[in-house]
């Protein structure tokens, strides 16, 4: 099993004449079985940190490691594999294809890689029916409500049996029930699997389904979460 290992990274973006310090130092272990939270407000480089993770973005100094690799350093293509077979990744925006069910873009990521159109929506739709889509396969994204629109996006990140998991505010568009339903999914399937997952999120019910809490803040990570966060949550 694989730990999930961010070595003194920094990423610095110019703006304006000035530098943003997106990821400014650091170094984070997420380790097989444990979901970690990510706690910052918006703008303190929470989807930076997680797009390193993924191979989206190079750091400008620093190392990111998974699987006796050094992902921060794959030529395009192999960071492509890597994104497509060894990781779950739920984005803020859903990506889904406006005209494909439900069934086709959970399982295109399966497509991608080669797989038979068949066999891909049948390893598809058990992990749409434990997002709660079960009678929602044959809708496309203009049949569905926005909540419904990212539980398909959980479901294709998951589509895949990931050796990691990277998730930007998975439940930002779900209800309460629904959003401790997916919570307790994404808990399960790190432990479950064994995998390192890192989840991105402002949601407060998160703290109780994960094993440990970070904050960002102006590209500095911390352990626990900040007093002023812990003070807005509980408002």
């Amino acid at each position: 099993m694989s730990s999930l290992e961010l070595r003194k990274v920094i990423k610095h973006y110019p703006s304006g004449g000035e530098t943003v310090r997106a990821v400014d130092g650091v170094s984070l272990s997420v380790h097989p079985g444990e979901l970690v939270a990510l706690y910052g407000p918006s703008g303190s480089g929470k989807t930076t940190l997680l797009e390193l993770a993924a191979g989206l973005l190079a750091p400008d100094t620093g190392s990111v490691h998974f699987g006796g690799r050094e992902i921060s350093r794959l030529p395009p293509g192999d960071s492509a594999i890597y994104r497509r077979r060894d990781v779950g990744l739920v984005f803020q925006a859903f990506h889904l294809i406006s005209g494909a069910s439900a069934l086709d873009n959970a399982a295109v990521k399966l497509l991608a890689d080669g797989m038979t159109l068949r066999k891909a929506r049948e390893q598809a739709r058990p992990w749409l029916e434990r997002v709660g889509l079960g009678a929602r396969f044959d809708h496309t994204p203009a049949r569905l409500s926005m909540g419904e629109r990212q539980r398909i996006a959980i479901a294709r990140a998951l589509v895949n049996e990931p050796r990691l998991l990277l998730t930007d505010e998975p439940t930002g568009n779900l209800d309460s029930k629904r959003s401790r339903e997916i919570l307790a999914l994404l808990r399960d399937i790190c432990e479950e699997r064994e995998i390192p997952g890192l989840l991105v999120t402002h949601d407060p019910q998160a703290i109780s389904f994960t094993s440990r809490v970070f904050t960002l803040r102006d590209g500095r990570l911390r352990e626990g979460l900040d007093a002023e966060l812990a003070l807005a949550h509980s408002l």
